[in-house]
């Protein structure tokens, strides 16, 4: 069954969880976990959201935000 659609407004929390398919690492290693952060970065400084919590894991990461101006997250 799809999802809804999530409300979006300026200071809405979102717990934002995305997963490899079929559980597969999704960050190479060190230096691509350091570029995900780094566009991750840029994309919070750019829309004023505040990320409270973030995890990295080789399969999957976490990140709890608070929406600021708009967001519009492409990291891919």
């Amino acid at each position: 069954m799809p999802r809804k659609s999530r409300i979006d407004a300026p200071g809405a929390m979102h717990h934002i969880i995305a997963r490899g398919i079929e559980r597969c690492k999704i960050f190479r290693d060190d230096a691509d976990c350091n570029n995900f952060l780094d566009r991750l970065g840029g994309i919070i400084d750019d829309t004023g959201t505040v990320c409270f919590a973030w995890t990295l894991i080789p399969n999957n990461f976490h990140l709890l935000l608070r929406t600021g101006r708009g967001i519009c997250i492409k990291l891919i």
